[in-house]
């Protein structure tokens, strides 16, 4: 067996050069030859010394991003695979870049992103020392089935021994590896939070311990709040690390751990993105930074500019926000961010995924229980939809209410321009799907040009 684990690593090492010689730019190829070649690659590997992994439905690679970006700035040197892939070839591939040819680590550090369908196959041989777990929704019906299958794969799987850093206004996720050691992080009651569910979707209607109906304390968006049994008595955990109050005059995160507060710099407002930021500032406190420290370095971050973009363009205010057009939770979420926004505003739907469209078969019952609702809006004054499923986006929109004079086709992305009014009153919000990301930029730039042609004439 060591043979052969050394014939892939080096055949995988020496895959890298040639990659690059050749113009690709494959994120998991190196790791897909390694296991090909040694089917146990990641068993036999050398790892870092000390892992933190990040898991999760939503929110997983943004709450990577916040942690790599905080520990870049402290100086540290770790290995991580915030620009591959997170599957197991992904993760092969991120561990192949850790070692040297004679199977030495490169790094004391690991930061690693890692896909839940995958938990089976990885943690087996990467033990983390940390775990983050962002939430558990609803996904993809072709990927995930029910959240209670993830945390059934993810519970099975993880090392005992693994420290658990826990969303406590996730009545499914706050369960996992429940011997474990755990850190809870969530949010105090917010003047936006609703006394009842109230998206199509809730994930967690019956108490996963008793199968009782659960009551509702308070609910920010699916079943993230906070809940409790009547008949069983279990509740949703207090938070060691606890967002008091959300400054957004000042731009910060009021948040108490123990007897102390401290104000983080909020990186964006969306409710979404807030958890990530307190996943990742929660992790890193378990890791050993202070908070003044964290506090520091956030300072200095920002949501990657794939993921949430701000700008304005000759007076006109443009957004830009990547969610996953497959995972209704993870729409109907960015849609309630956008009704919520101050305005008139003007939404573009880039929502397809065009390599599902490729190798799927027509499944569009995500797009009824995603919340279309949210956008009938008296103050949305148009929606722009494209794709070949553009006629079940306007059926879907239809069904939600929207008045068909606010709803617009264009056969290319290249007509979405001449469709907006581009007035300095009304906010222009795109958004679009993961693997929507080079459109979504070059349909950003053409709206800029289409912007400052107007404001010239």
């Amino acid at each position: 067996m060591q043979v052969r684990f050394y014939l892939a690593l080096w055949a995988a090492k020496l895959s890298q050069p040639l990659l690059k010689l050749t113009g690709h730019n494959a994120t998991d190829f190196p790791g897909q030859l390694a296991l090909k070649i040694c089917p146990d690659f990641l068993r036999h590997v050398a790892k870092p010394e000390k892992i933190i992994a990040v898991t999760g439905t939503n929110g997983k690679t943004t709450t990577n991003n916040i942690l790599a970006d905080v520990l870049a700035d402290k100086g540290y040197r770790f290995l991580s695979n915030r620009l591959g892939s997170n599957i197991i070839s992904g993760i092969a591939t991120c561990l192949l870049g850790g070692v040297t040819a004679g199977n030495r680590p490169r790094y004391r550090l690991g930061v690693l992103e890692i896909d839940e369908r995958s938990s089976l196959r990885i943690y087996p041989h990467v033990k983390p020392d940390w775990v983050v777990c962002t939430n558990l929704a609803r996904d993809s019906c072709y990927r995930n089935a029910h959240p209670y299958y993830i945390f059934d794969i993810i519970d099975r799987a993880l090392p005992d021994s693994s420290v658990m850093i826990l969303n406590a206004d996730d009545i499914i996720s706050c369960r996992l590896k429940e011997g474990n050691p755990r850190i809870y992080y969530g949010m105090g009651p917010q003047p936006e939070d609703r006394d009842a569910p109230f998206n199509l979707v809730n994930d967690a209607r019956v108490c996963p311990r008793c199968q009782a109906p659960l009551v509702y304390d308070r609910v920010r968006y699916n079943h993230i709040g906070r809940a409790h049994c009547p008949a069983c008595g279990l509740a949703s955990p207090e938070a060691d690390l606890l967002l008091e109050r959300i400054d957004r005059a000042s731009g910060l995160l009021r948040v108490r751990q123990g007897d102390t507060e401290v104000g983080f710099p909020l990186l964006n407002d969306s409710v979404f993105h807030i958890y990530d930021q307190l996943a990742a500032i929660t992790a890193l406190r378990a890791f050993g930074l202070a908070a003044d420290e964290i506090a520091d370095s956030l300072s200095r971050t920002a949501i990657t500019a794939s993921r949430y973009t701000r700008e304005t363009v000759c007076g006109v205010r443009m957004t830009s926000v990547m969610t996953k057009g497959w995972i209704a939770p993870a729409c109907s979420a960015v849609f309630d961010y956008v009704r919520r926004q101050p305005g008139e505003k003007e939404v573009i739907l880039l929502l397809e995924d065009p390599e599902e469209n490729r190798r799927s078969s027509e499944n569009i019952t995500y797009l009824y229980d995603t919340d279309f609702e949210f956008l009938n809006r008296p103050e949305i004054r148009r929606i722009v939809v494209t794709g070949v499923r553009a006629g079940d986006f306007l059926l879907r929109l239809l069904l939600a209410g929207v008045p068909r004079e606010k709803l617009y086709h264009a056969a290319e992305t290249e007509e979405i321009p001449s469709l907006l009014a581009l007035q300095p009153e009304t906010e222009i919000c795109l958004l679009y799907d993961l693997h929507q990301t080079e459109p979504s930029l070059q349909l950003r730039r053409q709206i800029r040009e289409a912007i400052r042609k107007e404001t010239t004439i």
